[in-house]
């Protein structure tokens, strides 16, 4: 099998990295743009501030698709197309519902948000600019997320890279456009970069549903006839996303938390640190490609009613996936200044950063195989669990040694970052354990 199941592998991963890799670049440019404006510590912290804030609220939501991408992959692995189907509709239903709530709530309080996490006042105001413009793309992302689960889920993966192609290179020249000003439109700065990509994710909507409508998927999945909201898969897809969701709110805020404790360091040490988590992008958002291959096939499997193949697509996927962040790592430890000049020409953020790049690049060696059975547990039922042991390594281990090493025992930056590792290792060593020797549930 072992042959055939890398190849397989390969085939989902690959163009859901791709797709992936196209967000990475993106995040890059626009911070690298942003990076650029005048006073550009200000712009940098208020930028980590408001990407991680609105993330962290509307990560909560877009875990639905999470659910349908499971409940989609079992129905196609059983050939169930038309379950495939019901899925679909009734996730999109429920994205516009909660999507429009989420909406109105973050553009409401994007101010009291920034503000909240914000050690500056200026900061704070750049923040809730981005945040007000950024949160009238929710509606707009939940449905793309939910057609996202369901290509997902019948191994489509290569929708995704299109998509990923087509809007963000939109997201480039909108927010050049806004950021910067161009064709008779005066720049925003920041706020501009929120306009920015709240167009490209309503162009990233028009796409999927464009997609899904050509004659192949029509025809075989029969949206149209099956467009209607069944309560049942409704609380399905709910209870099985429901723990991803609260892990995703909970890693998104705790991760801003770890930005504030670098502002009370300094704030060259705030602005590094965001540089240091664009930079992580290139090795973690690839890490969920692979996640997205090992979920594809584990939840195909249980489908299928075999689970010993669905325990080895898990192990099979974290093979390939920690020679890559291998690979990685050692380009973060040998060339960090090289990386980071590629985000800003500012050369006493990047003296800052370069230490602590050095050490999030040990740890994110490790993240794959964190990502990758996590995935596989949740598509055998076992979100909870991957839940609450990373709410264990996060909250309780993570952020609590960051702010003694790097605030009460003052080792700066450094001593912050060097906490991340040990948050790493335990997460992944914990799901390995889980999904190799643990129970499934795989009845939910």
């Amino acid at each position: 099998m072992d042959l055939t199941s890398y190849k397989r592998i390969l085939h989902i991963a690959l163009p859901a990295i791709a797709g992936l890799s196209t967000q990475m670049i993106v995040s890059l440019i626009d911070t690298a743009m942003v990076g650029r404006l005048d006073n550009a510590e200000f712009a940098l912290a208020a930028m980590g501030l408001g990407v991680l804030a609105t993330w962290a609220l509307i990560s909560f939501f877009s875990s639905f698709a999470t659910g349908t991408h499971i409940y989609v992959a079992r129905a196609y692995g059983s050939n169930d197309f038309k379950t495939c189907s019901e899925n679909l509709n009734t996730s999109i239903i429920l994205a516009i519902t909660v999507g429009i709530f989420v909406a109105f709530i973050g553009m409401t309080f994007s101010y009291d948000i920034s503000d909240f996490f914000a050690a500056d006042d200026h900061v704070g105001i750049l923040a809730g600019d981005y945040l007000h413009y950024r949160f009238m793309g929710i509606p707009f992302f939940l449905i793309t997320v939910s057609y996202r689960g369901f290509f997902f889920g019948i191994g489509k993966t290569k929708i995704f890279m299109y998509s990923g192609l087509l809007v963000n290179f939109l997201n480039i020249i909108f927010n050049y456009i806004f950021i910067f000003g161009g064709f008779g439109i005066k720049g925003m700065g920041l706020a501009g970069a929120g306009i920015g990509s709240t167009l490209a994710t309503m162009c990233d909507s028009l796409f999927y549903f464009l997609i899904s409508m050509r004659t192949t998927y029509r025809d075989k999945f029969q949206f149209v006839k099956h467009m209607k909201f069944i309560p049942s898969f409704a609380y399905k897809i709910i209870r099985i996303s429901l723990p991803v969701s609260i892990q995703n709110i909970f890693i998104l805020v705790g991760f801003l938390v770890f930005i504030a404790i670098t502002g009370l360091i300094g704030i060259r040490e705030q602005a590094a640190s965001q540089l240091i988590t664009s930079a992580l992008f290139i090795s973690l958002m690839p890490c969920f490609g692979f996640g997205i291959a090992a979920q594809t096939l584990v939840a195909n499997s249980i489908g299928a009613k075999d689970v010993v193949e669905a325990k080895q697509y898990g192990i099979n996927t974290s093979r390939i996936a920690i020679l890559y962040t291998t690979f990685v790592g050692i380009i973060f430890i040998v060339f960090p200044d090289h990386l980071l000049s590629i985000i800003t020409e500012d050369d006493r953020i990047i003296f800052t950063a370069v230490p602590a790049l050095r050490i999030a690049g040990i740890g994110q060696i490790f993240y794959a195989v964190g990502v990758v059975f996590a995935n596989g547990l949740q598509a055998a039922g076992n979100s909870f669990f991957v839940m609450v042991n990373d709410l264990i390594s996060n909250w309780i281990i993570f952020l609590p040694l960051a702010f003694v090493l790097g605030v009460i025992l003052n080792f700066g930056l450094i001593g912050a970052w060097a906490a991340l590792p040990v948050y790493i290792v335990i997460y992944s060593f914990v799901n390995f354990l889980k999904f190799k020797y643990g129970k499934w549930n795989v009845f939910v």
